[in-house]
């Protein structure tokens, strides 16, 4: 790798880590940053406003502004997967080639910038309770071959960074490897003295909704389960994705000493909001078919 490449890949992993990863300075954990209610056990929190003891079957439960409601969790529709799996192995393409001292650094819009916009628990510096922070959003192996993804990366972590690439490709070359019904990603910064509005918001109410800055633009309308790496109530299966989500933020950003609280968004409803055509439209679920003239003497 050339200087001149070497700088332009630093440049581009230096600002993407300030933007996603960077630690918060201590000065800024004052008494602003903190909710009414106190939600943590010592270090560790349990989030009790999720239940997913029949997500297996598809059913996820949450308790939203006081009540608790049964929600179908449901798979992204295909325009959503082939948007978000090319955006992806285009911007690992446009990485590799600026190693090679080709091409610029990739933007910053698309699939991995999830705007999460969310409301419920106010926190001392604001009168509001509504809030919008972009995170870095991911998809997560299904549940038969979590494990075995963990080992793989668990034994390439400290491999060249064009072999991650390519092994991350591979990944997204794999329909079959994902979960359809779900995203993750890391609440970086939240820690008892230090309580981001996106926690405190979903420990109050775990709902929200995800859109992404691209063309296609698409919304999703989730469930958030928040899992904290310390959480004894957690599940095997939470502990996974924990543990999976962290290493894929170490793969690609450098080795973390701290695990970070994972949250999994499950899928409730998602929209297609492209300018245009679009604007808006559900398209999962699928919106029912009106009975008009012309659908009932196409029946007929």
């Amino acid at each position: 790798m050339g200087r001149r490449t070497f700088l332009k890949f630093a440049g581009f992993a230096g600002s993407f880590l300030l933007f996603f990863s960077t630690k918060i300075p201590q000065l800024l954990g004052g008494k602003w940053e903190h909710g009414e209610k106190n939600w943590w056990k010592g270090k560790t929190f349990h989030q009790d406003n999720v239940k997913t003891d029949r997500i297996e079957e598809g059913i996820i439960s949450a308790k939203i502004d006081g009540d608790w409601k049964e929600f179908k969790v449901r798979e992204f529709s295909e325009d959503f997967l082939k948007w978000n799996f090319s955006s992806r192995l285009k911007k690992l393409e446009e990485i590799a080639k600026m190693l090679e001292g080709e091409g610029e650094r990739p933007g910053y819009a698309g699939p991995h910038s999830g705007s999460v916009a969310t409301y419920g628990s106010g926190r001392k510096d604001s009168t509001f309770t509504i809030n919008n922070a972009v995170k870095g959003m991911g998809f997560v192996p299904v549940k038969e071959k979590i494990k075995e993804a963990i080992s793989l990366m668990e034994e390439t972590i400290s491999d060249k960074m064009n072999e991650k690439l390519s092994f991350l490709k591979k990944n997204y070359d794999d329909f079959t490897l994902f979960d359809k019904t779900r995203q993750v990603s890391l609440e970086l910064y939240a820690t008892p003295s230090f309580e981001t509005h996106t926690f405190l918001n979903l420990m109050e109410n775990p709902i929200c909704s995800i859109v992404f800055l691209d063309i296609p633009s698409f919304e999703l309308r989730c469930i958030a389960r928040m899992i904290h790496p310390d959480d004894p109530d957690a599940s095997p299966y939470e502990k996974d994705v924990v543990r999976f989500t962290n290493l894929v933020h170490s793969y690609f950003h450098g080795k973390f000493e701290k695990v970070f609280i994972t949250t999994i968004y499950y899928l409730i409803e998602e929209f297609d909001n492209t300018p245009g055509e679009k604007r808006g439209i559900r398209t999962v679920p699928p919106l029912p078919v009106e009975k008009t003239k012309e659908t009932k003497n196409i029946k007929e």
